[in-house]
């Protein structure tokens, strides 16, 4: 099997959550009964590629052994790159992060670029928290882009990256085999996995978190029970697939936030065979099992849990990863949107598609808004009186919608871009000024 990204994929793909795959392009490309064998089928070099520890638990280990035409250290040195340079990996005062504010923010949409702007050149840090060289937090990038990468391949050696695209198709290939992507679906590209986008739709935009700590996994059910919330045969490998091609190609390398550029004779999709747990997925979050209430009141946000990256604190994560998908709305006696709330977490915040039923006017498709520790939020003025006043008599269906947060357990420190961008709603605030004071104490 090999590549035409000018086509969708008509290859299947592999089904289950971290699983230990295995595939081949060709028959017999995969060694049989050990990783390395002194000469690898088809003249092939064995590479192992680690995502943890080699002495991390057994059951967090993650690894893939590659069966590829050359090895990934066949490039030559890396400069700097000449190209935009808008990434931040290191979340302490700089220059490039000025002090947090308390407020509450909000973005539109990030515009599309004017001149040919591929995913690479496209991407624009707007938030995060930790370090990439300490290996802990993450960076909240914004992409937009109008080009295909032509003979461009890059990966990051800071993080996983968590990709939501908002709109236009993604064709991603990487050594793995071939992702295709689409709104309404999220794609996971492993740490230090080389790839290629793609943009068959011409316009793409959209939302990465890049996750510098422990892999994501999905969350444990607890009383929930066996299934429910994101099942892990919904999440979808790529099969083997390779490229045997040469000429004048460019690696582009992120690494404590700074992109470097290599030249490279080859392509590095030349992986025929592979074997492993660690790789690149896609999850469809319209197959999302959503949980809520059938009686009363409005459960926690957790309930819409898709992905977690743990802590060394337990029952505490470094990041979730939550979605509001379309849903029945049954509470009686309830108000039924998200209630008024301060947390000790932050929120990030985007939409995908539709509206989010806390914010009726203002938070659009693209944009973003970022609701730091301890900084109240909730329902506009208009979501309020419209929800308190409604008949919770009879179920409501909250359809033609997709919204997500990245939620962190340590602050969201803002970039310099988000502060000073055109694209920052300077009058937010507002959207809660018209709140009413209903108060009567000789009235209950």
């Amino acid at each position: 099997m090999t590549f035409d990204l000018s086509k969708p994929a008509i290859a299947g793909y592999l089904s289950g959550f971290a699983n230990e795959f295995a595939t081949e392009a060709l028959p017999g490309a995969l060694p049989h009964g050990r990783n390395s064998p002194q000469r690898a089928p088809y003249g092939l070099y064995a590479e192992q590629l680690s995502g943890t520890a080699f002495t991390a638990p057994r059951g967090h280990n993650r690894r893939s052994w590659l069966y590829r035409i050359r090895p990934a250290a066949v490039h030559r040195p890396f400069e700097p790159f000449t190209g935009p340079q808008r990434l931040v990996s290191e979340f302490g005062d700089s220059a490039d992060v000025p002090p947090t504010p308390p407020n509450q923010l909000r973005w539109d949409p990030l515009p599309m670029p004017v001149e040919p702007t591929d995913f690479v050149e496209g991407l624009v840090t707007m938030a995060g928290n930790g370090s990439a060289a300490a290996m802990n937090g993450c960076a909240i990038h914004l992409y937009a882009a109008n080009r295909s990468m032509q003979d461009r391949f890059f990966y990051s050696a800071d993080g996983e990256l968590l990709i939501v695209p908002q709109q236009g198709r993604l064709f991603i290939a990487t050594e793995f085999g071939r992702l295709d992507v689409e709104p309404f679906e999220i794609a996971v590209i492993p740490r230090g996995v080389r790839f290629s986008v793609t943009l068959p739709d011409g316009d793409a935009r959209g939302y990465i978190c890049e996750n510098f700590g422990a892999l994501l996994r999905l969350p444990d059910l607890g009383p929930i029970g066996s299934n429910g919330l994101a099942n892990p045969r919904d999440f979808l490998t790529p099969q083997a697939a390779y490229e045997d091609r040469e000429g004048a190609f460019e690696l582009v390398a992120k690494l404590n936030g700074r992109l470097w550029r290599a030249d490279i004779g080859h392509s590095p999709f030349d992986v025929v065979a592979w074997h492993g747990n660690y790789a690149p997925y896609k999850y469809d979050l319209r197959l999302f099992n959503t949980i809520g209430s059938i009686s009363f009141d409005h459960p926690d946000p957790s309930i819409f849990l898709v992905l977690q990256s743990q802590s060394d604190t337990p029952g505490v994560d470094t990041i979730d990863f939550v979605i509001f998908p379309p849903r029945w709305l049954a509470a009686e006696d309830t108000f039924r949107p998200p209630w008024f709330h301060r947390n000790v977490a932050s929120e990030f915040m985007g939409l995908v598609h539709g509206a989010y039923d806390a914010k009726a006017e203002g938070f659009v498709p693209g944009g973003a808004s970022l609701h730091n520790c301890m900084s109240g939020h909730g329902p506009d003025a208009d979501t309020f009186e419209k929800a308190s006043a409604g008949d919770t008599s009879k179920p409501h269906k909250v359809d033609a919608t997709m919204a997500f947060m990245f939620e962190t357990r340590t602050l969201i420190r803002p970039t310099r871009y988000a502060l000073d961008t055109a694209q920052l709603q300077a009058d937010y605030f507002e959207c809660w000024q018209g709140i009413k004071k209903h108060f009567n104490p000789e009235q209950r």
